[in-house]
């Protein structure tokens, strides 16, 4: 703050006595003030009076203004000042905002976190739950869907092993039944359906497998007893027999009883001429390799027939009917080459192999696409 003005100064001429001069800002002012009036003129009272009163006009207005110029900076100051602290409280309030706003969020992720976790647990439970309600709630007729559909997908799997068209049709005669005792009018498209299934399964025509296989064992059995070619005596006793009659021929009327003797005699006569002419035989050879084979051989050649009617029922049971017709094949040939074709027992070979033959088919078994679609849209409450 600046001092008043100095009152110890002289008075200036031509002021009346007892008069202060006009007071200056400060004591400078006063003294130039002073030093300028002091070498002006005299002049007249009167008019120096009013220049006097003039100059303390202006010399107050101005110490008035410069108090006020003051005051107002000094607010300004104040102000400022105010500003300034409530600027720096607010600013440090504001970092402790964000210390704690940072801290918050992190908090927030965490618990965020942690409650998506329990809301996916919360979500695999819901599921779990639904599927347990819908299990649970399942009406009768469904579990009657659920329970013909995987009878018959089991069918499929038991018919496509063995070959046979009996499971799908026991399986399907019974899923008929179980709807027919149902008695649901929903149901009835599955009804047609396996009806239509059941009577294309019944003109489907397979292999009948347990039929061809109990063939093929009866082969396998009979190999043993097949006569070879060059069984020379066998086939001498075979033709003998062949022409026995079964009866003896009635006697004639005019010869009496014959003697045990004489019929002994005729008896022995006849095998003798019979083993006399077959000691020489004369026949046509078709085959060389069939009358030139050993006595020891005729093990091995049946053991490889036995081997090939083998190998055929193993294809029959894996569902491979090209190799099962092959070996049938190669079976036929050994046994029209090497085996007595004038044979009873060779004779009845080959026509069960043809039978066999001809009963391998490579057929597929059929579909039950109607049944199994009808079953599904049943399923779905459609």
């Amino acid at each position: 703050m600046s001092s008043a003005p100095s009152n110890d100064l002289p008075p200036v001429s031509g002021e009346a006595p007892g008069v202060a001069p006009a007071a200056a800002p400060n004591g400078r002012s006063a003294a130039t003030h002073t030093a300028s009036l002091a070498p002006a003129p005299a002049v007249a009272p009167g008019r120096s009076n009013a220049v006097t009163l003039l100059l303390g006009a202006m010399a107050a207005a101005a110490l008035a203004s410069s108090v006020m110029l003051w005051q107002k900076l000094s607010a300004i100051q104040e102000q400022l000042a105010r500003q300034s602290a409530d600027s720096g409280a607010l600013a440090v309030e504001a970092r402790a905002m964000a210390r704690q706003a940072q801290e918050l969020v992190r908090d927030t992720a965490a618990r965020l976190s942690v409650t998506e976790a329990r809301v996916s647990e919360v979500a695999l439970q819901r599921s779990q739950l639904e599927e347990l309600m819908q299990s649970l709630s399942r009406s009768r007729d469904e579990n009657l869907v659920v329970d013909i559909e995987s009878a018959v997908r089991l069918a499929q799997q038991q018919a496509q092993l063995t070959g046979s068209l009996e499971p799908l049709v026991a399986t399907l005669k019974t899923a008929a039944q179980r709807i027919e005792r149902a008695a649901q009018p929903r149901l009835a498209p599955v009804q047609r359906a396996i009806a239509h299934d059941l009577d294309r399964l019944t003109r489907a025509s397979v292999t009948d497998t347990a039929g061809l296989l109990g063939r093929l064992d009866d082969l396998v059995r009979q190999v043993d007893e097949l006569p070879v070619q060059n069984a020379v005596a066998q086939a001498a006793a075979t033709k003998r027999l062949l022409a026995t009659p079964s009866t003896p021929p009635p006697k004639p009327a005019g010869e009496g009883n014959v003697a045990w003797w004489q019929s002994a005699l005729q008896r022995s006569w006849s095998v003798v001429r019979d083993e006399a002419r077959g000691l020489m035989r004369v026949s046509r050879i078709d085959q060389p390799e069939a009358i030139l084979l050993a006595p020891e051989q005729t093990f091995f050649l049946r053991e490889n027939l036995k081997l090939k009617l083998l190998n055929a029922r193993l294809g029959v049971l894996a569902r491979q009917f090209d190799s099962a017709r092959a070996d049938l094949a190669a079976a036929t040939a050994a046994l029209n080459k090497y085996f007595d074709p004038a044979s009873r027992r060779t004779q009845n070979a080959a026509t069960a192999l043809q039978q066999a033959q001809m009963s391998i088919k490579a057929a597929e078994l059929p579909r039950l696409d109607e049944t199994l679609s009808a079953l599904a849209t049943a399923a779905a409450g459609r």
